[in-house]
C-alpha cells in the first residue's frame, strides 16, 4: 500500500521548513541584539559626564544594539528640551521593537493556520473516499485506506507544525520582551541622566 500525503501535506511540509528558518534566524538575532545594558549606559553616560558626546556617538554607532540605538537618540536629543527628547526616544523605541519583531508575526501565522491546513486536508481526503465508493461498484480495501491515511495525515501533520511552532514562538516572544523592557530601561536611565545635566545648566 503507498500512502501518498497528497498537495495539503507538501504544504504544510514546506510551512514546517520555512517555520524553522525563521524560529532560527530570530533567536540568533534576538540573541545577538541583547547586551548588559547597565554597563552600557553607565560607561555612555562616563563619556557623556566628561564632555564627549562625540564619543559617546561613536560608542553607540560600533554597539548596533537596539539599546545602544536608543541611548544614541537621546544624546543626539540631548539639547532639545525634556518633551521633544522623550518623544524622539519613544519613536526610536518603536522602530526598534518594530524591527524585532520582524518575521514574528509570521511564525504566529503559521502556528495559527496549520491545524486548519490540516483539517482541510482531512476533508478533502473523506471526500476522495466518498467519491471513490460512490464511483465504482467493488473499491479496492488498498484505495480507501490511501485515501483515508491521506486525511489522517494531513490532520497529524497540522497539529504536528503547529504545536512546535507556538513554542518556537513563546521562546521568541518571551526573549523580545526581556529585549523591549532593557531597551525601556536604557531609555529612562539616559533621558534622566540628560534631564538632570541640563537643569543643573
Amino acid at each position: 500500500m503507498t500512502i501518498s500525503g497528497g498537495p495539503v501535506f507538501w504544504l504544510l511540509v514546506a510551512l514546517a521548513v520555512a517555520a524553522v528558518v525563521i524560529f532560527f534566524e530570530r533567536f540568533f538575532e534576538l540573541r545577538r541584539v541583547q547586551i548588559d545594558w547597565q554597563d552600557f549606559v553607565k560607561g555612555v553616560i562616563n563619556v557623556l559626564g566628561g564632555g564627549n558626546a562625540e564619543e559617546a556617538l561613536a560608542i553607540c554607532d560600533d554597539t548596533a544594539v537596539p539599546v545602544a540605538s536608543v541611548v544614541a537618540t537621546a544624546i543626539r536629543h540631548r539639547d532639545a528640551g525634556a518633551r521633544v527628547l522623550r518623544e524622539a526616544v519613544d519613536s526610536q523605541g518603536r522602530a526598534e521593537i518594530s524591527r524585532l519583531d520582524r518575521r514574528l508575526a509570521a511564525l504566529a501565522i503559521i502556528g495559527q493556520i496549520s491545524p486548519l491546513i490540516g483539517l482541510l486536508g482531512t476533508i478533502i481526503g473523506f471526500i476522495k473516499t466518498v467519491l471513490l465508493v460512490n464511483s465504482q461498484e467493488l473499491v479496492a480495501r488498498a484505495d480507501l485506506l490511501n485515501s483515508s491515511m491521506e486525511a489522517l495525515l494531513s490532520a497529524a501533520l497540522g497539529l504536528g507544525v503547529a504545536i512546535p511552532v507556538a513554542v518556537m514562538y513563546g521562546v521568541l516572544r518571551v526573549r523580545m520582551e526581556r529585549i523591549v523592557v532593557e531597551m525601556e530601561a536604557a531609555a529612562s536611565q539616559i533621558t534622566g541622566y540628560i534631564a538632570t545635566r541640563e537643569a543643573k545648566k
